[in-house]
């Protein structure tokens, strides 16, 4: 019994050795064939008219009381709100208040001489009309205009969005493709791919100072072009 069983284990000796020298001549046998890929990211960019027109006033009033000053800040406030509202204009509301005391610091000294009111509100219309509606909101009772910036709408945004990621990976194609071909490799498989963004652009901001209009002049607003910009990178295999 012992003797068959030492000439069975003799027997797989000579094929356990043949497999380990295999293994060793060649490692591709004890491992996957590692995958060789080319990484790229490509850029698109999208420009798109914007038609909006978001806007930041308020009112500001300066008098000898608390009372008084929050009395007539709330009086003109109610008008312009009033008056925005008849204009239905959109995203109406209120951001910000404030009530501080005003004084006069001549001759080394600081004297109360009053107080200093504030209220503003933003609201969104159409850029066309937004010249003549800040005219008016002036004549309703608004003595300050602290911004005014410039979007497209909402639709034309995605629609900017998806055509900005289109660009991108059409722009990481040929950027892979010029590089393989310059290497004599040719492209295979699409490994991985990741959306870098595609971000909402930010509103362009008008950089002027808007002052009260004379009675037959409009203020003039111009709107202008945003930037929407998406990033794709690309695994791709060769």
């Amino acid at each position: 019994m012992k003797k068959n069983l030492i000439r069975q284990s003799l027997a797989l000796v000579p094929t356990i050795g043949l497999f380990l020298n295999l293994t060793m001549m060649n490692p591709v046998l004890a491992q996957e064939k590692v995958l060789q890929t080319l990484t790229v990211t490509g850029q698109g960019v999208e420009r798109i008219p914007t038609s909006l027109t978001q806007v930041q006033l308020g009112v500001e009033v300066q008098g000898k009381t608390a009372t008084e000053v929050q009395q007539q800040v709330a009086k003109q406030t109610s008008a312009v709100v009033d008056f925005l509202r008849s204009r239905n204009v959109e995203r109406l509301q209120t951001t910000g208040i404030g009530l501080q005391p005003n004084y006069d610091f001549s001759n080394n000294q600081r004297r109360l001489i009053g107080y200093i009111g504030t209220n503003t509100v933003s609201f969104r219309l159409k850029t066309e009309q937004i010249g003549t509606l800040l005219d008016e909101a002036v004549q309703k009772g608004a003595t300050r205009i602290d911004g005014v910036s410039f979007t497209a709408t909402d639709d034309a945004i995605a629609v900017a969005q998806k055509e900005a990621l289109k660009r991108a990976t059409q722009d990481a194609q040929q950027q892979s493709d010029a590089v393989l071909r310059a290497l004599n490799l040719t492209a295979k498989d699409v490994v991985s791919i990741q959306i870098n963004g595609a971000n909402p652009p930010q509103p362009k901001f008008y950089s002027e100072q808007l002052s009260r209009a004379s009675a037959d002049v409009s203020t003039p607003v111009v709107g202008g072009e945003q930037t929407v910009q998406a990033s794709v990178t690309l695994q791709i295999s060769y």
